[in-house]
């Protein structure tokens, strides 16, 4: 990570580790209890360092999904 994490960042981890399924980002955003735009932000940066996957589904600005690396989906 590229600074120390946050009580946000790590409850969204810990949310998406404890998942035995890929999470909408309004199921994020309901248990962490924080902005769209702040849940946003750090799933993103999660995704980017690797700690986590996350998917864009549906067209345009479709629903994003986030899993585990741990979490094995379908086609991964």
């Amino acid at each position: 990570m590229r600074g120390p994490q946050d009580k946000v960042t790590k409850s969204i981890n810990i949310i998406i580790d404890a998942s035995i399924e890929p999470l909408e980002t309004k199921e994020i955003e309901l248990a962490v209890k924080r902005t769209r735009t702040v849940i946003l932000y750090r799933l993103r940066e999660l995704r980017a360092d690797g700690f986590i996957k996350g998917k864009q589904v549906g067209s345009g600005k479709g629903t994003w999904i986030w899993w585990s690396n741990k979490l094995r989906c379908g086609n991964e």
